[in-house]
């Protein structure tokens, strides 16, 4: 069970970090364009501070590092033995039925309005499907660190990993399990705050840029100024971490095309918390987690990590440098898309092949970055990096400090 495989994990990593951070922050797409010859990394080294260091050789790890993962592993292990092998998310562990009659009266009480989102309560047995408790709970959990990817307030893997994961977070027994308790835990953390907010359509959200389309062939986006969005519903959906399809659906009769125009969106946070000294990228798992020095997670994303094809190293690497709006260098000799045999320089944009961040790491060619398809992420493949939705890779890219160490596990 997923569960299971998330808390099975053998730390062999280390904390490290030191005094680098670079903020991203709503930057323009104003960047240096890189040298037009074959460049081996996907990402243009002087474009990442602190990258002339960087080797692609495993972190060696101290004897206190190896007293501070033996600890947390104990803790893992411990949680491990606790979970419910028979939980699922949103059913109520002291029910063994589920009720059909009872959801549907539950989840008529609450309404996809703004108010019927934001009142939205938890009630026992509340099954899979899309819900606005559930879509309520994906906004208090991407606010509380544990992010479920993009806000589409249905059930599924990427809510059940977020719920488990706060859960760990919380010191609540991680089964992935909505529980009253977790509920209650969830609502406490995001206090005041509501959920779903009224956002007004600006001049600049209409302004752009925009491109017109986006080309499959890298030899065509190669000649464009720009890998922008496409459209003001797709900016919109990102910049408030949602589903492009369920922003549309909280807005059936927003056009989207007028400055005024009163929208519903999620009310999220742009921050990851301070101290991060350890990454963990679970392939099983298709996650990321953040800990900090007192073996403690304190964050965790959906991420797509490698493929079959182009399988993600493993080991212990560096976090090298924090690339903002970056230019792609596509090079065959790392995977060849479609009959492009040369190189070619990407334009930076939040539909580039990485998204609008890369944070290189030690390992030649390999990285963490964002993707133009947030919706996908942990449920296709990427080239051996670690993707995440562009808004958790800015997120992290902002407090991710040079030197923190990223640990692959299987």
């Amino acid at each position: 069970m997923f569960v299971r495989t998330l808390l099975a994990m053998s730390l062999s990593c280390i904390f490290a970090g030191t005094a680098f951070a670079a903020s991203t922050a709503e930057q323009p797409l104003n960047p240096q364009k890189i040298a037009d010859t074959a460049v081996q990394d996907p990402i243009d080294p002087l474009a990442t501070e602190a990258a002339s260091s960087a080797q692609s050789t495993e972190a060696h790890i101290t004897q206190q590092e190896q007293r501070d993962l033996n600890k947390a592993s104990k803790t893992l292990e411990d949680l491990e033995n606790s979970e419910d092998d028979n939980a699922a998310i949103g059913v109520s562990p002291t029910t063994k039925t589920p009720s059909t009659t009872n959801n549907s009266a539950a989840a008529a009480k609450a309404s996809w309005t703004l108010d019927g989102m934001n009142q939205a309560q938890w009630y026992e047995n509340i099954g899979k499907g899309q819900f606005p408790v559930y879509a309520r709970a994906h906004v208090m959990l991407n606010n509380a660190h544990a992010s479920p990817g993009a806000i589409d307030g249905s059930s599924g893997k990427n809510t059940l990993k977020a719920i488990a994961s706060f859960q760990q977070i919380s010191g609540i027994k991680p089964t992935g399990t909505l529980t009253q308790e977790t509920w209650d835990a969830l609502v406490a953390k995001q206090g005041s705050k509501p959920a779903f907010i009224e956002y007004t359509v600006t001049d600049a959200d209409l302004k752009g840029p925009y491109a017109a389309s986006i080309p499959r062939d890298y030899a065509l986006q190669a000649k464009m100024k720009g890998l922008y969005y496409t459209r003001v519903t797709e900016m919109l959906s990102e910049k408030f971490h949602m589903d492009e399809d369920f922003l549309k659906k909280l807005n059936p009769k927003a056009t989207f095309k007028k400055a005024g125009e009163k929208i519903i969106v999620a009310n999220i946070r742009n921050e990851v918390p301070e101290d991060i000294h350890l990454i963990v990228a679970h392939k099983g798992a298709k996650q990321l987690y953040l800990f900090n020095n007192r073996n403690q997670m304190i964050g965790s994303f959906p991420a797509t990590i490698g493929s079959s094809d182009t399988p993600s190293p493993t080991g212990t690497y560096k976090v090298t440098g924090v690339a903002p709006n970056p230019w792609y260098s596509y090079s065959p000799s790392n995977f060849v898309q479609g009959k492009n045999t040369k190189p070619l320089s990407l334009p930076p944009g939040p539909n580039g092949p990485v998204g609008n961040i890369w944070i290189g790491l030690s390992k030649k060619s390999f990285g963490i970055h964002g993707t133009p398809n947030p919706s996908a992420i942990s449920k296709t493949a990427s080239h051996g990096c670690i993707r995440l939705t562009n808004w958790d890779a800015n997120d992290l890219g902002k407090k991710v400090k040079s030197g923190v160490t990223v640990k692959f596990l299987e």
